[in-house]
């Protein structure tokens, strides 16, 4: 009897990912989830553990009772480790990275199922089917219990956030979600099928397909990096060397690191959302590229007809990222890039501009933006004036609170000025470093 040939096709399909996966990983500029690692550590021997029980069951007259149980008992931990891991990692998609005790808090029924099917390994049965024997007991519906406990709150929460997630991510997480739901009703309604190995097989094959690829993960790095020169080819057009582009997203992180502390922008901060808002802000002044160097370079103040010219960049970024990003497949990606690009002078009083939105009408990573790109144009040297000082540049943002910034978050970038001062030390420090380093180069 031939009981674990599906356990060995698993084992070769996850062999061919873990190739994959090891070759990719030898390139040390992508980043790998530790999630997906233990996974690939764990899986294989789950499914060989697999594999021994549906042997040892049908051969209890050859192999000790203790032995099958132990089998059994490590087989069914390493199961509701598995499932814990996927639950955990499809919530760090969702939300990020997360505080240790929300983690722990997550891990629950992992180990409380786990403390059960130690405790009660010793009622464990065999049952004779009709193709072969299979295990029962309190162990084994406490492993299905888990599963469907973690990947119901799994699907509530991509329901509740399906809007702010990439529709590729939320729409790949729910699929999967559905598939490992039909595998256990295949298991419970024939528990001889022996199709538990099907789990971790196919939550790899999904996780390296959507997430893992290091191909893929290359590919977006390239954009990435393609997208920040672009920007900083645009910005060093008004001699700021991409600087206010890298102080501007610094800016934003710290803004969306305060929010993700406030209750009231809990559904809206998913890893994507954070993400997306980030990767746009370096293309927030990319419509500059259209404004004329004696306008954008001119050591004075500007004259009306100027200033009316330049205003233009907002909406002809917006009009640029659309023809660049157009086959970009991002749509979320674009939208908030486009809005950042076209909003970002929009003021919470309405008297912004191009279109004079106010408040809430203004999206909210344009508010974000505004923010950020006001504080770094304050505090930041520019061609036609020295930077003011940081309490000068600190009461700016303070006096337009309700008026040119969104209050709320105008008023958590204030609360964080330690973060602020903090992150503006160690942006100097850093250039401060390359400035030294690029004279010594000279002078050799």
């Amino acid at each position: 009897m031939f009981e674990y040939k599906l356990q060995i096709g698993c084992l070769i399909v996850i062999s061919y990912f873990i190739i994959n996966y090891i070759k990719g990983s030898l390139d040390k500029n992508v980043n790998f989830t530790p999630g997906f690692d233990a996974l690939l550590y764990i899986s294989p021997w789950a499914i060989i553990l697999d594999g021994l029980t549906a042997w040892t069951v049908n051969h209890q007259d050859v192999v000790p009772e203790i032995v099958n149980r132990l089998l059994h008992l490590v087989f069914i931990v390493s199961m509701e480790c598995i499932v814990s891991i996927i639950f955990i990692y499809m919530l760090y998609q969702v939300f990020g990275k997360q505080q240790k005790w929300v983690i722990v808090l997550e891990c629950l029924p992992g180990i409380i199922s786990t403390l059960i099917t130690i405790i009660c390994i010793k009622d464990l049965y065999y049952v004779n089917g009709t193709t072969t024997n299979y295990s029962m007991g309190i162990s084994v519906i406490a492993c299905y219990v888990s599963l469907v406990i973690q990947f119901s709150i799994l699907f509530v929460i991509v329901c509740i956030k399906f809007r702010t997630l990439e529709k590729r991510k939320s729409i790949g997480i729910i699929s999967f979600i559905a598939v490992c739901i039909l595998i256990l009703i295949v298991q419970i309604i024939k528990p001889e099928s022996l199709v538990s190995c099907l789990l971790p097989t196919i939550a790899i094959a999904g996780m390296y397909t959507h997430f893992e690829d290091p191909a893929e993960k290359r590919l977006n790095q390239y954009n990435d990096n393609m997208v920040r020169s672009f920007a900083t080819l645009v910005e060093s057009r008004d001699d700021n060397t991409g600087g206010h582009i890298r102080r501007t997203q610094g800016y934003v992180k710290i803004i969306l690191d305060e929010m993700s502390k406030c209750k009231r922008y809990k559904n809206l901060l998913t890893k994507d959302y954070v993400s997306n808002v980030i990767k746009a802000a370096p293309m927030h002044d990319i419509g500059k590229i259209g404004v004329p160097d004696q306008i954008l370079q001119k050591p004075a103040k500007l004259t009306p007809e100027e200033f009316e010219i330049m205003k233009l960049h907002s909406s002809k970024g917006g009009e640029i990222i659309k023809e660049t990003f157009d086959e970009l497949d991002e749509p979320e990606y674009q939208q908030i890039a486009y809005e950042v690009a076209r909003y970002h002078h929009e003021k919470w009083n309405g008297k912004g501009y191009p279109e004079g939105l106010r408040e809430k009408k203004i999206p909210l990573h344009a508010r974000i933006m505004a923010i950020a790109d006001v504080f770094d144009a304050v505090s930041a040297k520019r061609v036609y004036r020295d930077a003011m000082p940081v309490d000068k540049c600190f009461k700016i943002i303070e006096e337009g609170v309700g008026k040119d910034f969104d209050p709320t978050l105008a008023e958590l970038f204030l609360s964080a000025r330690k973060e602020v001062l903090a992150y503006m030390k160690a942006d100097k420090a850093k250039c401060d470093e390359k400035a030294i380093e690029k004279e010594r180069g000279k002078s050799k």
